[in-house]
């Protein structure tokens, strides 16, 4: 029996321009169970030496492609029993390769709340709006539709009845639909303003007050800046291209005469647009944006944790840490070569001269009683102050003085792991403990704490 291969495999393959036979191995490790780190590193030889980011990219699109097939048979099965399935449409629906394709193709066909387009089909005017958009109706023609009965009470509300039709036949055409869904990837402009009442209290979004770019060359970090900006209610943000890039092109594209029935069909035209077919595609537009800044903004995040916790230890040294602080003092802890804390104390290198002076002392004298080969001073809160204190005290020159970055060490000081490690002490020594051994082993270290907790994201 000939195998047949799989048509998602083949489709991954070409996306990825892979073998097939690495997107089949790769699938199958996947289907058994394997995680990406473990394929990655231990079954090479099956993959064809696929990376783990080449496993992830598969894996991800097997995954978009079970959705799309889960969507596809539940459109399938509703219009079946609807009894509204052909053989065309079915062919259309299996030939779809997105959920975005595979819905503007069911749009026309997808159970609908009570619209405007379907209150005017109930008064009958779904006749007139045939004519009307086909080019075929004279002017006395409204009046025919006028029923006291049906809630048509005059012509001109036949005539806007049946524009409503019309407008949303223009919104459900799938081809139009994929030619505007590129306009809008391409020209759309995203505009961000304020919300007066808001203005105050929102001033760290000040940037984005009255701000405007397209939408392709907008960075993501700026994106998720204004998306924060809307949620918490102090910016209003627009996706959408210039209307004089749009509305012409649907006007030529609708609009054959310029007699009374291309009037007509121009004002269908412009409200399709602005009540349909805009809010869709915008909200589209901005899912794709939102979904390609927070990948940017994970990948940003994933280096920067790489950096740091690969940074190079500095091995087993007897270290002196220092956590900085104006008002409370320094806090200060010796620890041995392996880490463990051997004395604490607190000291006060910002505060006046007689207490810079005693610090200056003691810190030197416990260099001297715990032979320490290294100082650490945390990065945050008078850290630069306290480095230059230490800098300018009496050393021996083979010393080493260091900052060092404590974000998340106040995290991990209130963690239970910390309480674990130092029942007998408070978050304040917990926090100069962690400093220190950061300088030690910079992995075996930063890994007690929560990674969102580290700060190495866009804007940490």
């Amino acid at each position: 029996m000939v195998h047949q291969p799989d048509p998602h495999q083949i489709i991954i393959a070409r996306e990825l321009q892979l073998s097939a036979g690495q997107v089949a191995a790769t699938a199958k490790l996947l289907a058994e169970g394997a995680t990406i780190p473990f394929i990655a590193r231990y079954r090479k030889e099956a993959t064809g030496m696929l990376d783990e980011t080449r496993i992830a990219a598969i894996r991800d699109q097997l995954a978009r492609l079970a959705e799309l097939d889960k969507r596809r048979q539940a459109i399938i099965a509703s219009l079946a029993e609807r009894e509204l399935l052909n053989d065309e449409l079915q062919a259309a629906l299996q030939s779809a390769r997105s959920l975005t394709g595979l819905e503007d193709i069911y749009l026309p066909y997808r159970p609908k709340r009570r619209t405007r387009s379907m209150i005017a089909r109930e008064k009958g005017l779904e006749p007139l709006a045939r004519a009307i958009f086909a080019g075929k109706c004279a002017p006395s023609q409204p009046q025919d539709f006028v029923s006291e009965e049906k809630g048509v009470l005059t012509a001109d509300a036949a005539l806007a009845g049946a524009r409503d039709i019309i407008a949303e036949w223009i919104s459900e055409d799938a081809p139009l639909r994929v030619r505007l869904r590129a306009l809008f990837a391409d020209k759309g402009i995203i505009t961000s303003s304020v919300v007066k009442k808001n203005q105050e209290s929102g001033a760290k979004f000040r940037d984005y007050f009255d701000w405007q770019a397209p939408a392709a060359k907008t960075p993501g970090h700026r994106l998720l800046a204004m998306l924060r900006g809307e949620n918490e209610k102090v910016l209003t943000l627009s996706f959408r291209p210039p209307e004089k890039d749009v509305l012409p092109m649907l006007q030529r594209h609708f609009v054959r005469k310029n007699d009374c029935c291309g009037q007509q069909v121009a004002l269908a035209v412009e409200d399709s647009y602005k009540r349909l077919l805009a809010p869709s595609l915008e909200n589209e537009l901005r899912g794709i944006l939102k979904e390609r800044a927070d990948k940017e903004a994970i990948q940003v995040f994933a280096d920067n944790l790489r950096q740091l916790l690969l940074a190079p230890p500095l091995g087993q040294k007897r270290i002196m840490a220092l956590d900085p602080g104006f008002r409370t003092g320094a806090k200060l802890v010796c620890l041995d070569a392996q880490g463990k804390l051997l004395y604490f104390t607190a000291i006060y290198p910002t505060h006046s001269e007689r207490k810079q002076e005693e610090a200056g002392r003691e810190v030197v004298e416990l260099c001297r009683k715990y032979a320490i080969q290294a100082i650490a001073i945390g990065n945050g809160t008078a850290g630069r102050e306290t480095e230059s204190f230490v800098l300018a005290l009496a050393q021996p020159a083979d010393i080493i003085i260091t900052m060092v970055d404590e974000i998340g060490a106040s995290v991990y000081s209130a963690s239970e792991t910390a309480r674990a490690e130092f029942p007998e002490h408070d978050v304040t020594v917990r926090g100069a403990v962690s400093i220190g051994r950061r300088l030690q082993g910079p992995l075996a270290e930063l890994v007690k704490i929560d990674a969102k907790a580290i700060g190495v994201g866009q804007y940490q």
